[in-house]
């Protein structure tokens, strides 16, 4: 059935182009009638025609330049025209001038788009971007027309495996046009079922001539307290023929990485036995729990407690008066609870030249190089409370309405320091030749080409020195969670004295790297004018992303315990500025010879951020047919654009794997083709009213890292494991879109679009609870730190484990939302004045049986408003985006089958202000921004409003500088 829709589609789409072919000249005779566009509408409409083409809707045989130069407001009406002129739904976000795009962070820009939403790093800083209601990995990122991979592993938290692409590593000095594509045309590259984004670095002529751009700017952030350096040197120059052009361009920053903050990891419940329940059976604690209370008070517990006294459930609802054995079992405390600090730097150095040649008026040859690094050095220290596999003895416990503890003090407490000093370090290159050819009688044949390279490597190394207090040490905790944005956590004693008696807990030498590969090409051969032609194509593209884990924990574990010897931990411990000590980490590692224990560490099968070792290869074949025409009905002008592509995927997948308990490579292979026909129109209904309606079939494959055919631990204490399922198929989604803009003259406009998705394949996490022993891995494959806690709960045969597997869903999830966007000068009120606005509202529903579908990571409702003054050489800019309260995960966190992370609703305002001294050699202009003005926090919560998960404190950011041309 779906093969005869894509034959009819075609087909009809054919015959429109066919029609409209013939029908060109009729139509060119009546556009001469009508009034000539506007400079700033030909210059619009021309950096689609030579952006290296790359799938993009309605190429021209113009080739012509970009040429965006001037105000902020003339980079509005740029975007402002090219969404009037496209015949999809899309969006565009323009360049000022060469090297100046009106935002520091390409993500950045990018929130301006409607339906649009970023995610940031735990500093503020946007890393991916996310389209209506779909998660990062929905997104198709393209560069120059081409795939983008990038080896890194997202924000501090985040473990990237799939396919988002990290565009802080990207300068956004380098870059003219960033365009969002929210409907698919025949040509465009599929694998977005969210959108396509094509982000366009400059070229010689996009400003014929001579030109060197400079900018210097001094960056200050409230958290780090330095002054970091940031500066960019474009140079770009053409002949005066006219044929032949140049650019070149170099940019650096420094800047800090500190944040503060507190984190969880989740939340446990106990594990109480037999007795502890007071039953026979002992079934009183629910799935999940990790939190073991001892069988009777060990000595030197604390709080005055007896020595020997049998812990059962006698005993606890007395010592917790005014609680019943059910909210005793259910009560939820931090898994670890903890402060958190991190202290570094984020380093960062692109470098970019693009050549062009134009030998005549019908060729065109380009060649687009870039080349980029990020370098973090930080330290992240915390100092944990022992919840999960921990010994808490609770008295004058108390708990809510939902179990969690609002109170209480702990007897026979337990802390450990985790000391992790980070290395990360990422590249990236990618190497562009293509170009366009004109030829036939009157040029109406054109063909664009273009090939393409593409490297990333990222290498992680980041060791973890942790050392605890002993048991039976007279520790307590006073714990508070009556407000406030985390619990409060008061110990007995001095965490920050070195001679506390602090002793081993484990060491790790758990390094990472990472390879993405990329390289393809794509050819496009149009026939009939830039309005009505017939146009066909394919495109081929080998993606290649390997994880490597690398762990020598055990070894460096023997030559840690060995230097500490008899002396004991305090010769490396030093008090801390933070109130708790501080590993003296060069000292030891000197001691220890790290640094042939890490340049030597082993394969592995998982990485300390919880990626899966693994290796996948996508080859994919692509062909299209597409027509394109433009008609006067009764003198309004349709758009329209139709046709069908076809894409087939080759996958290779390789991972260690489990069989009989024996660890083996395997390496596994998956086909799968579609056809995907889409239909896109637009109706002038007025000379200022444009109507569209959309209809479209788009793909997203599955994510890698949950395809990968291995078993991981993402925790220490060996109770959560995902494992990876080979045969995920892709997801595919059939879309419709309907709405329209009232442009209001100038930049302004204002626009409605209604949107829906229905998505099939969705995949959702399977999860099981089973005892160790029947998950096939050897008890031995372990870390020592796993074995003792998997011990603690009983041992293989007895402690469970939270089995995780994306599975593809039965159902289907239909994600529907709505768009709105206003863009207006104020002239009439201020000269200069004018405002940007939007938002959008999605919702999402599972329809059909078995388990039920979900988007994750999506705020139903976001906005982003803008005010803007530009006059007398100054400009101020002020920005608002906001995001409501999202759902961050699916289900079963931490084996409690209620438990999800969510994030709470946030709100970020930005300021960006400017004068330029016109009269000056250079005309340099005096750049000031605030980022994050308010110092609006970031905070996670796992299912309860007072459960809190994380916490970060980034503060705001300072950036003073000049710019200026010569």
């Amino acid at each position: 059935m779906q093969t005869q829709f894509a034959k009819t589609l075609l087909s009809s789409a054919l015959s429109l182009a066919l029609f409209g072919a013939v029908g060109a000249a009729q139509a060119e005779e009546q556009a001469q009638a009508q009034p000539a566009a506007t400079p700033t509408q030909s210059n619009a409409q021309s950096s689609d025609q030579t952006q290296g083409n790359g799938g993009q809707a309605g190429p021209a045989k113009t080739l012509g330049a970009v040429n965006v130069s001037g105000s902020y407001r003339s980079s509005i009406q740029f975007s402002t025209d090219a969404k009037r002129d496209a015949t999809n739904v899309t969006d565009s976000v323009f360049a000022e001038d060469i090297g100046k795009f009106p935002d520091t962070n390409i993500a950045e820009s990018l929130t301006r788009v409607p339906g649009v939403q970023l995610t940031r790093d735990v500093d503020g800083e946007g890393v991916n971007i996310q389209i209506r209601g779909l998660g990062t990995d929905f997104t198709k990122i393209m560069l120059n027309g081409d795939q983008l991979a990038v080896a890194s592993a997202g924000g501090l938290n985040s473990q990237n495996q799939n396919r988002e692409v990290d565009l802080d590593l990207l300068p956004t000095e380098f870059f003219t046009q960033l365009t969002v594509n929210k409907t698919p045309t025949p040509s465009m590259t599929e694998g977005g079922i969210a959108g396509v984004v094509d982000m366009r670095t400059t070229r010689p002529f996009d400003n014929p001539g001579t030109h060197l751009t400079y900018s210097l700017q001094g960056q200050y952030n409230s958290i780090g307290k330095d002054v970091k350096p940031r500066g960019s040197l474009i140079g770009s120059w053409t002949n005066k023929e006219g044929t032949f052009g140049a650019t070149v361009g170099y940019t650096a920053s420094k800047s800090d990485y500190n944040v503060q903050g507190f984190e969880t990891i989740g939340w446990t419940t106990p594990q109480l036995t037999a007795a502890q329940c007071g039953t026979a059976a002992g079934h009183c604690s629910p799935a999940g729990g990790s939190w073991v209370i001892p069988g009777t008070v060990p000595a030197n517990a604390g709080l005055g407690l007896t020595q020997g006294q049998v812990i059962d459930n006698a005993w606890l609802l007395a010592h917790n008066p005014g609680l019943t054995t059910a909210q005793l079992a259910n009560a939820l405390i931090p898994r670890l609870g903890r402060d958190a600090y991190t202290d570094g730097t984020n380093d960062h150095q692109s470098a970019m030249a693009s050549l062009e040649w134009r030998p005549s008026e019908a060729a065109h040859f380009y060649l687009d190089t870039l080349f980029s690094q990020k370098e973090k050095h930080f330290d992240r220290l915390d100092m944990n409370l022992i919840g999960r596999s921990g010994q808490l003895i609770p008295t004058n416990m108390q708990v809510d309405q939902n179990n969690v503890v609002t109170q209480a003090n702990f007897a026979n407490a337990q802390y450990f320091l985790e000391d992790r000093p980070y290395d990360q370090h990422t590249k990236f290159y990618n190497i562009n030749p293509g170009g366009t050819l004109l030829f036939g009688s009157s040029d109406n044949w054109k063909l664009d080409f273009q090939g393409y390279t593409q490297r990333s490597w990222y290498r992680q190394y980041a060791p973890s020195i942790d050392v605890q207090t002993p048991m039976n040490q007279n520790i307590s905790v006073n714990y508070a969670n009556t407000g406030g944005n985390y619990p409060a956590i008061s110990p007995s004693v001095n965490l920050n004295d070195p001679n506390l008696g602090w002793q081993y807990y484990r060491v790790n030498i758990q390094n990472e790297t990472r390879t993405t590969d990329n390289k393809g090409t794509r050819w496009d051969l149009q026939w009939g004018d830039d309005s009505n032609n017939l146009r066909g194509g394919f495109a081929y593209d080998d993606i290649n992303r390997e994880i490597k884990a690398y762990d020598n924990s055990s070894a460096w574990a023997s030559a840690v315990n060995a230097a500490v010897g008899a002396n004991g931990w305090s010769q490396y411990i030093r008090p801390g500025k933070d109130g708790f000590i501080t590993m003296d980490t060069a000292a030891l590692m000197a001691a220890t010879n790290y640094d042939y224990l890490n340049a030597t560490a082993p394969l592995g099968t998982a990485a300390a951020s919880g990626a899966n070792a693994g290796n996948i290869q996508e080859k994919t074949w692509a062909w299209y047919l597409e027509g394109n025409g433009k008609w006067d009905l009764g003198g309004h002008e349709l758009r329209l654009n139709g046709g069908v592509r076809h894409a087939s995927t080759d996958q290779t997948i390789a991972g260690p794997s489990s069989i009989g308990g024996v660890l083996e490579y395997v390496t596994l292979k998956n086909s799968y083709g579609y056809y995907l026909p889409s239909l896109n129109a637009a109706f002038n209904a007025t000379d200022d009213v444009v109507l569209r309606l959309a209809a479209s079939r788009s793909l997203t494959r599955p994510d890698p890292s949950a395809m990968v055919p291995n078993t991981n631990f993402s925790d220490p204490a060996a109770e959560i494991a995902t494992q990876g399922n080979p045969k995920l198929a892709p997801y595919l989604s059939t879309n419709l879109d309907f709405g329209g803009e009232w442009y209001t003259g100038h930049e302004g406009y204002l626009a409605l679009d209604l949107f829906g998705k229905r998505i099939k394949g969705f995949t959702v996490s399977g999860t099981n609870l089973i005892p160790f022993s029947q998950m096939g891995i050897p008890f031995s494959s372990l870390t020592d730190t796993q074995q003792q806690a998997i011990n603690l709960r009983g041992g293989p045969s007895a402690a469970e484990v939270q089995v995780t597997q994306q599975v593809n869903a039965d159902g289907t999830l239909f994600i529907k939302g709505a768009e709105a966007n206003w863009v207006q000068p104020l002239d009439f009120v201020v000269k200069g004045l004018g405002v940007q606005a939007n938002y959008t509202v999605t919702s999402q529903k599972s329809i059909g049986s078995g388990v039920s579908a979900q988007a994750i990571g999506i705020s139903p409702h976001t906005y982003n408003a803008t005010l803007y003054w530009e006059n007398y050489g100054a400009m101020v800019r002020l920005s608002y985006t906001w995001n409501s309260a999202q759902i961050s995960s699916t289900a079963n966190q931490n084996g409690l089958p209620f438990a999800q992370i969510k994030t709470d609703a946030r709100g970020q305002l930005d300021l960006s202000a400017s004068y330029q001294f016109d009269n000056v050699m250079s005309k340099p202009m005096i750049t000031f921004n605030v980022i994050n003005m308010t110092k609006a926090n970031f905070r996670q919560t796992l299912t309860y409003d007072n459960a809190a998960y994380t916490y970060y404190t980034p503060g705001y950011t300072i950036m003073l500088g000049v710019r200026g041309t010569f």
